[in-house]
């Protein structure tokens, strides 16, 4: 086999290397940061404020003469 790592070395090595960060408790590089998870729910707050106020834009102005 070459020097070259492919997919599922890589992969298995990244696992082994999470399992043992896991066991030493260090928590660097775990999950979101709490900032992106603020921006996302910011972000998806906006979009949903949005679609509301652009479905109901047109509600009540019928003009029926």
């Amino acid at each position: 086999m070459s020097e070259e790592q492919n997919e599922i070395m890589a992969a298995a090595k990244d696992a082994k290397a999470r399992k043992e960060r896991a066991r030493s408790g260090d928590k660097k590089g775990n999950g979101w940061s709490i900032g992106a998870i603020g921006l996302g729910v910011g972000v998806g707050s906006a979009a949903v404020a949005a679609a509301l106020l652009y479905a109901g834009r047109n509600r009540g102005k019928r003009d029926d003469d």
